[in-house]
């Protein structure tokens, strides 16, 4: 649980820096984003998602962690 929770602050604390430092570029993205279909959106989600889980196996199996 504690893990979660550290992932969760990091999640915020980088989506806060995004907000703080680009804002503009933030919004010019949001408006491009409604213009795309629906199937482009859950495709990336799904890429994203792929590439995350990626990422948490490939550190752990470094670090030795479980």
């Amino acid at each position: 649980m504690i893990e979660f929770a550290t992932a969760l602050g990091l999640v915020l604390v980088i989506e806060g820096l995004l907000y703080a430092s680009i804002p503009g570029t933030l919004k010019r993205v949001a408006l491009q984003i409604q213009g795309l279909p629906d199937n482009a959106l859950r495709m990336a989600g799904v890429a994203v998602v792929a590439a995350g889980v990626a990422l948490i196996w490939i550190i752990r199996s470094i670090s030795g962690g479980s």
